[in-house]
């Protein structure tokens, strides 16, 4: 097992890349908090499934925009579980509204949510990594980070590549004794990504020399690799994930 007995709280874990992360991490033996801010059903079922296969998890409610809540998170899991081993910042909103129509409220509340919140769980879960002299954050960004593709998401792109630049900026701040690396996900079959018309799809997997979208239990493996000792002398990296975009 990767994770034997470390303890792991991902972000936005009810749903999509997150759920599957929560999933393998147990599986590879981590204890898992499994954050969620709407979608408590789903969060509930993600932990039951968890405790079925013989590991420990919990739910842990918070709004990642909202800095009280991170702390009242942080705390509850260090409660419970007595450290936090591994931090992955998956939460995140994107609103797909052309340039021109989306409002100062839509942008102030994507980066809030996508940036700011990533910095602000690393902000109150690093002291404890740093104390204990280890730790792994792995931040979830995307390749609209690296490419803007399209305007309608501007807000949403710009959001990642902070957290692009966050991720290799804090990786000194961090060292030498926590890792903090991103991964850059493309195309995913997830929720976010379920209402997208069928003629883009088509057009958009005919760009990916895989010729599919993902699925995100590719990701979640992705992001193991990075949560464990495997990635033992990798930091400040961002690992692309997205089935060969061009």
């Amino acid at each position: 097992m990767k994770l034997k007995d470390k303890v792991a709280l991902i972000t936005g874990a009810s749903r999509g890349i997150g759920r599957a992360t929560a999933l393998l991490f147990a599986k590879e033996g981590a204890k898992v908090a499994v954050n969620y801010n709407r979608s408590e059903k789903e969060a509930v079922e993600v932990v039951a499934s968890i405790k079925d296969g013989g590991s420990e998890a919990i739910t842990v409610k918070c709004d990642v925009s909202d800095e009280s809540q991170i702390k009242k998170m942080v705390d509850e899991v260090i409660e419970k579980f007595g450290r936090i081993d591994i931090l992955v910042n998956n939460a995140g909103i994107v609103f797909d509204i052309p340039f021109f129509e989306k409002t100062n409220e839509q942008w102030q509340k994507t980066l809030q949510t996508n940036l700011i919140g990533t910095f602000l769980c690393m902000k109150y879960v690093g002291p404890h990594m740093v104390k204990q002299k280890y730790g792994k954050i792995v931040n979830v960004a995307s390749t609209n980070g690296i490419d803007a593709y399209d305007s309608t998401s501007a807000d949403y792109d710009a959001s990642k590549a902070g957290v692009i630049v966050l991720t290799k900026a804090s990786a000194e701040i961090f060292a030498p004794f926590v890792s903090v690396n991103c991964v850059a996900p493309g195309w995913v079959d997830t929720d976010i990504n379920k209402d997208l018309p069928k003629d883009y799809v088509k057009e958009e997997t005919e760009k990916i020399y895989l010729k599919r979208f993902a699925k995100p239990e590719e990701i979640a493996k992705a992001i193991l690799f990075l949560a464990s000792d495997d990635a033992s002398f990798i930091t400040g990296s961002v690992l692309v994930a997205d089935g060969g975009y061009r």
